[in-house]
């Protein structure tokens, strides 16, 4: 498999850094934290014999651009899911397929209701709406979710805290997160230490966004009934039994036309079950 890495202006003074592989229908596929393009490796080599598979570094991570967080939008969603829609039309697909893991599949979900003439199919894999997220974040429980908040705060303290132990920070859900550690290897896992040390100030405003700007969105669209209008597949692990909600019917409300697919594995599924998620993918672009 020839894997072609190219470098695509997709915003004022932002460019993507992505891998392309295959041939045939496009299904671009947007990682998740503290991760890079690479957390999709298997499930290229899965994809590529009869597809496009287009892996970009999201805006503020791994060897994309990481603009200073100089308002609420920079790191919206919204602004963050244009540039997915930019780089597949730069490369020549109007129309795509659109898998996202952990926040990668926050910026999917974010294209597929803005952009639902250029999303074909959708995929989200281990995570619920923004929204919805924090909605069911509450008590003790909600500990598991310490980042959320702590990344959620003013600029400043968060990211001089995290600096401070990046390696740990990072790794610390990098450990915590693998059902089967060995899935990660020793070298991916530096590559995704080493991105995310040099993108503390950009990851941090991810994550505010998600607090903020992305919330408001959310309940717009919900306030108005908009939908994903495309067929969605979800994998996830049962957060419901821990946290005490239904999955199912939190991402129903969003997709009328949903497979939700639990999972017997840790987080990271792309990496812990790759040929399950390949399946699935298949699965939902035959829809």
């Amino acid at each position: 498999m020839n894997v072609e890495y190219v470098r695509v202006p997709v915003a004022d003074g932002v460019a993507l850094h992505a891998a392309v592989a295959g041939s045939g229908r496009p299904v671009v596929l947007l990682h998740g934290f503290p991760q890079t393009h690479l957390m999709w490796r298997h499930v290229i080599a899965g994809l590529a014999a009869d597809h496009t598979v287009i892996c970009p570094d999201l805006r503020g991570y791994g060897a994309s651009d990481k603009p200073a967080e100089d308002g609420p939008d920079t790191y919206a969603k919204r602004t963050m899911a244009a540039d997915i829609v930019t780089l597949a039309r730069e490369l020549g697909h109007d129309r795509f397929a659109l898998a996202g893991h952990d926040r990668g599949a926050l910026v999917a979900i974010r294209a597929g209701l803005d952009h639902p003439g250029t999303v074909t199919h959708l995929a989200c894999l281990d995570v619920l709406p923004t929204l919805d997220m924090w909605e069911v974040m509450h008590g003790a429980s909600a500990k598991v979710g310490f980042h959320l908040y702590l990344m959620a705060q003013p600029a400043g303290l968060p990211e001089r805290m995290i600096a401070a132990c990046a390696d740990e920070f990072f790794g610390h859900f990098l450990d915590l997160w693998a059902g089967d550690p060995a899935t990660i290897p020793a070298p991916v896992r530096d590559a995704y230490l080493r991105a995310s040390r040099n993108a503390v100030p950009s990851i941090v405003a991810d994550y505010r966004a998600s607090a903020g700007i992305d919330v408001e969105h959310d309940r717009a669209d919900r306030a108005a009934g908009r939908t994903l209008a495309m067929p969605v597949t979800v994998l996830q692990q049962d957060w419901g039994a821990m946290l005490g909600f239904d999955a199912a019917a939190r991402w129903r409300a969003w997709a009328p036309d949903l497979r939700h697919v639990p999972v017997n594995c840790g987080h990271f599924i792309a990496e812990e079950a790759p040929g399950l998620v390949v399946e699935e993918l298949r699965k939902l672009l035959d829809r």
